[in-house]
C-alpha cells in the first residue's frame, strides 16, 4: 500500500512489505524477470519512482510489455506475473473479448 500526497506516493511498498527505493529497484541488467520483480517496478511506475519511459528505458521493456505487466496486476495480482500463468490469463481474456 503506498501513501499518496497530490498524486504522488510518499511511501512505495513492495510486494515483500518493505520500503521500496531507487536503490532497492530490480537492477538495469535483470535478464530474469520473477514476479516479484516485475511487481516492484509497476509499484515504482505507479508510485512515481519512475516514470513509464524511464522504466522502459532502464529495462529495456516496450510501453506494451510494462503496460501488459499493469493490466496482469489489476487483474490477477501477484500471481497473473508468474510467466507460466501469464499465458493462460492472456488466453483467457483473449477469448472473453472474442
Amino acid at each position: 500500500m503506498n501513501e499518496h500526497v497530490n498524486g504522488r506516493a510518499l511511501r512505495i511498498i513492495s510486494v515483500n512489505g518493505t520500503e521500496l527505493t531507487a536503490g532497492s529497484l530490480p537492477s538495469s541488467k535483470t535478464v530474469r524477470w520473477v514476479a516479484r520483480r516485475k511487481a516492484d517496478v509497476v509499484a515504482a511506475v505507479r508510485g512515481g519512482l519512475l516514470s513509464v519511459d524511464q522504466a522502459c528505458a532502464r529495462y529495456g521493456l516496450s510501453e506494451e510489455e510494462l503496460t501488459s505487466w499493469q493490466d496482469l496486476v489489476d487483474a490477477y495480482g501477484l500471481q497473473g506475473l508468474r510467466t507460466t500463468k501469464a499465458n493462460h490469463y492472456r488466453a483467457k481474456t483473449k477469448s472473453t473479448a472474442d
